[in-house]
């Protein structure tokens, strides 16, 4: 026997119809959507490790003390807590771009040198800002003054730097960790160094000692220091002298020490050459490291001469 349909019953299929496919369509609308996003999160994930260059500054010097140019990718080893890595990126440094922060101590102890460092610094300033650099004159005392801005102005930063006046104490940490901290906020791809003359006479900073030294590694700053010593042993800050010594040879920079004023144009003569011949070797660490890790890096040379570098360097922490 011939059954009739119900009255609306073929819109009703038609409309079930609709929805099953629009459900099957949305559900694998979602199903591709998260397959795009877990793609995604791999290609980011692979990104992140391949964009984690870590590079290094180092300067070759001979038995003399002086920079050794030209030297080829092949006689340079590099080690990440002593496993060999690949150097990538190779580079002669000799015209890059500079960022220099330049740390005058202008505390009451150094008040008899002051126009000599003064005059010592404007000449510095007029060597070593070539085009493309930008330099800025910092003064430290009981605080820490920035005088100029970072600029390629040289009539401008010599000006600054002969305005400078004596104050009382001495923060040679607080001016590391500005320094520092200032140059972590300067363009990427460029050179930073710190140049920072004092008597070591450490005696008002709030940072500390590690403080200081972690602000220096992480800005991957140079630092040279210039230690203007006391005329009689009983008035040098021999605890002072270490503590920069220390932190300058994590960053790979040098200290000089002077026993008078005069010797100061020298020593800058030897930064600039030094800051002219350096070379960047870049590497994708293997195994990458664990995030907020501190990491220990060893460069030598096959010519078995004296290595400058930075020593250590800190991974990014993990997103929250």
């Amino acid at each position: 026997m011939k059954r009739s349909l119900p009255a609306g019953f073929p819109a009703l299929c038609t409309t079930i119809g609709l929805l099953t496919c629009a459900g099957l369509a949305l559900n694998l609308g979602a199903r591709q959507s998260q397959q795009t996003q877990q793609s995604q999160t791999r290609q980011q994930g692979v990104i992140r490790v391949q964009t984690n260059l870590v590079s290094i500054l180092a300067s070759v010097i001979d038995a003399n003390g002086q920079p050794i140019p030209d030297l080829k990718q092949d006689v340079f080893q590099l080690f990440e807590e002593g496993l060999a890595q690949k150097i990538e990126r190779f580079e002669a440094q000799t015209n890059r771009p500079l960022d220099l922060a330049l740390m005058i101590d202008s505390s009451m102890s150094t008040f008899k040198d002051m126009k000599f460092e003064s005059e010592s610094a404007a000449h510095f300033i007029g060597q070593v800002v070539r085009p493309g650099d930008t330099l800025s004159v910092f003064a430290f005392d009981e605080k820490v003054t920035q005088l100029s801005d970072f600029s390629s102005d040289v009539p401008k930063l010599q000006s600054a730097a002969r305005r400078i006046t004596s104050g009382a104490g001495t923060s040679i940490y607080d001016a590391i960790v500005l320094a520092s901290n200032t140059l972590r906020r300067r363009p990427l791809d460029r050179r930073r160094a710190i140049v920072l003359v004092t008597d070591a006479g450490e005696t008002t900073s709030l940072s500390k000692f590690e403080d200081a030294r972690r602000a220096a590694i992480a800005s991957e700053a140079l630092l040279y220091s210039i230690v203007i010593r006391a005329a009689n042993e009983s008035g040098r800050n021999t605890a002072g002298e270490h503590a920069l010594i220390t932190i300058t040879d994590s960053t790979g920079g040098a200290m000089f020490m002077v026993d008078e004023t005069h010797s100061l144009d020298a020593m800058f003569d030897r930064i600039d050459r030094e800051l002219r011949t350096q070379y960047l070797l870049g590497y994708y660490p293997t195994p990458v490291p664990p995030s907020g890790s501190r990491r220990h890096v060893t460069v030598k040379v096959t010519t078995g001469d004296l290595v400058r570098y930075r020593k250590e360097y800190f991974t990014a922490s993990a997103p929250r």
